[in-house]
């Protein structure tokens, strides 16, 4: 199996299946001598971690990273980073009904199709588990884009048809942890909440929207032909479990409007060359121009339900699969970690890419 690595110079390779011993990962090109939070890094672990909150999966895991390399006495060595977080609560049996059968909507047919076997445990390698080695190599990410002065946040916009409906910079991200859905809008964190305990009581699941912010990028993060700033941001998203779009800046809103209306007229402030408005989303030309990146990302409803559904086994016959085990009625709460590790993640790697551009 190939493509398990993401990122040029500040590159991640995770190892690892839902229901294995561990998830785990190696971090390359991580620069020395950088003082590493420990607690930093779990606390966004526990941002991501199962069982959590009654609208979370109730699968229960500590999701504490021990590093084996790459760190002493606090700071990194400039070498590899590797670490493991162990699996404490798998309950493979739950699964073994679907061990011959293909669940909708999920990954078993294409994956048995592709490899000839597959780990049914939890999806096995293409279970969101893999997701948590993302989110402590964002951890580390952050705390050096901190240093730089370099924000990341992501919070829930939306959970089904109940939106935020507020610009993100009206947003106070400071309250985005307030609550356990993780919407910095208060009225409609509640309803937010209230809408998936009721998704899950029905044996049911619903979707909803992130929406992710950088602050203070300096300009010339991302290259103008194929490694633009928004294609690696693209990637990255739609690289995480359960995604189905990605728009920045204006996005598709922009295709309704006249080019008079959206364009980003150049000022001069105290601060240097801005931009009046910024339909852009912080990116003209793959590069990255000093205003706010901001994004959204889309994901769909879990597609494990708890409910039957007609399906096919590996012998083509119809088969009836049983809803069970214990998974997420709603992504998006846990998501909104990976979302920021992830963007950590590329501006980091595009950081270390630009001080090659000029002398």
């Amino acid at each position: 199996m190939g493509s398990n690595s993401f990122g040029e110079i500040f590159r991640l390779t995770s190892f690892g299946e839902s229901h294995g011993k561990a998830i785990g990962g190696i971090i390359d090109g991580c620069p020395a001598g950088i003082s590493i939070d420990f607690d930093a890094i779990q606390l966004e672990l526990d941002r991501r971690k199962p069982g959590q909150s009654k609208i979370t999966t109730q699968r229960k895991e500590a999701d504490r990273a021990v590093f084996l390399s790459g760190i002493f006495e606090g700071k990194t060595l400039g070498t590899p980073i590797s670490f493991e977080i162990m699996n404490s609560d798998p309950k493979s049996k739950d699964y073994s009904h679907i061990k011959d059968s293909y669940r909708p909507s999920h990954a078993d047919y294409a994956y048995d199709v592709k490899y000839g076997i597959r780990d049914y445990r939890g999806g096995g390698r293409s279970s969101a588990r893999e997701t948590i080695a993302r989110v402590v190599a964002g951890a580390i990410a952050k705390q050096i884009l901190k240093a730089l002065d370099v924000e990341t946040h992501a919070y829930v916009s939306s959970v089904g048809e109940i939106d935020m409906d507020v610009h993100f910079s009206q947003v106070d991200v400071s309250k985005i942890d307030d609550n356990i859905v993780r919407c910095p809008d208060e009225a409609k964190a509640e309803e937010m909440i209230s809408h998936i305990d009721f998704i899950r009581k029905q044996g049911d699941t619903v979707g909803g929207v992130i929406t992710g912010l950088a602050f203070n990028v300096p300009v010339g993060l991302g290259e103008p032909v194929f490694d633009k700033l928004h294609a690696d941001l693209a990637k990255a998203m739609m690289g995480i479990n359960a995604v189905k779009g990605f728009e920045y800046g204006g996005g598709f809103e922009m295709c309704k409007r006249r080019g008079s209306e959206v364009n980003d007229l150049f000022i001069t402030t105290d601060e240097g060359v801005k931009t009046k408005s910024n339909h852009s989303g912080g990116i003209q030309g793959g590069i990255s121009n000093g205003e706010t990146i901001y994004f959204k990302v889309a994901f769909k409803p879990v597609a494990t339900i708890m409910q039957d559904q007609m399906s096919l086994n590996d012998k083509g016959e119809e088969v009836v699969v049983k809803g069970k085990g214990r998974h997420d009625p709603c992504v998006v709460p846990r998501a909104v970690a990976i979302v920021e590790a992830m963007s950590a993640m590329v501006l980091l790697d595009h950081y270390l890419r630009n001080k090659s551009t000029k002398l």
